[in-house]
C-alpha cells in the first residue's frame, strides 16, 4: 500500500519565516511529514535565523542531534545532566558540525549580522521536541505558581508574570 510520496517531502530549500519573537524557524521533517521513516530512526529539520535569532534552550526526548551550518555564523551549547551541569559550547561558521546528546538541554543562537542557516539530523523518525521555557511557564493547566517560585528561587509576581506571556513554538 506503500507510495513514493510517503518517502518524499519537497520545499527544504525555502527559507522558513523567521518573523516572529525568536527571530527563527524550525522546518521539521519527520515521520509526521514522511510517514515512510516509520521505523528508520531517522529524521532532520531545516534551521533558519534572522541575525541575533535563537532557538530557544529544548530538549529532543527521543533522538539525539548532528548539526551542521550552512550559512552565517551560530553559537551553540548543551548542558549535561545533574549534578555537575556542565555547559558546552561553540561558535559555529559555515560547514562546522556539533552534536547535542539525547535527552540533554540544548540551543542555537545567532549573533552574526547575517542571515543563517543549518541543517540537523536526529537519530529518531520522531525525536519529540520540548522548548523548556514554553513546558515549564506555558503549561496548560499552569504548574502552581508556588513550585514554581520556589523551585526557580523566584517571587510569586515574576512566576505570575512568566506565566502570563506568549510562549511561541519556532517548531513548524
Amino acid at each position: 500500500m506503500a507510495k513514493a510520496e510517503d518517502f518524499f517531502f519537497s520545499g527544504l530549500d525555502k527559507s522558513g519565516d523567521t518573523g516572529n519573537k525568536l527571530e527563527s524557524n524550525v522546518t521539521q521533517v519527520n515521520v509526521n511529514q514522511i510517514p515512510g521513516l516509520n521505523t528508520l530512526g531517522i529524521s532532520l529539520a531545516r534551521l533558519d535565523f534572522a541575525p541575533y535569532g535563537v532557538n530557544p534552550p529544548h530538549t529532543h526526548p527521543r533522538g539525539t542531534e548532528i548539526l551542521t551550518v550552512l550559512e552565517g555564523t551560530l553559537y551553540v551549547g548543551f548542558v549535561t545532566s545533574n549534578p555537575n551541569n556542565q555547559l558546552f559550547t561553540k561558535v559555529l561558521n559555515k560547514g562546522d558540525v556539533f552534536v547535542f546528546p539525547q535527552g540533554l538541554i540544548h540551543f542555537q543562537f545567532n549573533y552574526g549580522k547575517t542571515n543563517a542557516v543549518a541543517i540537523a539530523g536526529l537519530s529518531s523518525q520522531n525525536p519529540g521536541v520540548i522548548t523548556i521555557a514554553n513546558a515549564v511557564f506555558g503549561a496548560k493547566p499552569p504548574i502552581s505558581d508556588y513550585v514554581l517560585a520556589k523551585a526557580f528561587q523566584l517571587d510569586k509576581k515574576t512566576v505570575d508574570w512568566l506565566q502570563a506571556q506568549f510562549w511561541m513554538d519556532n517548531n513548524n
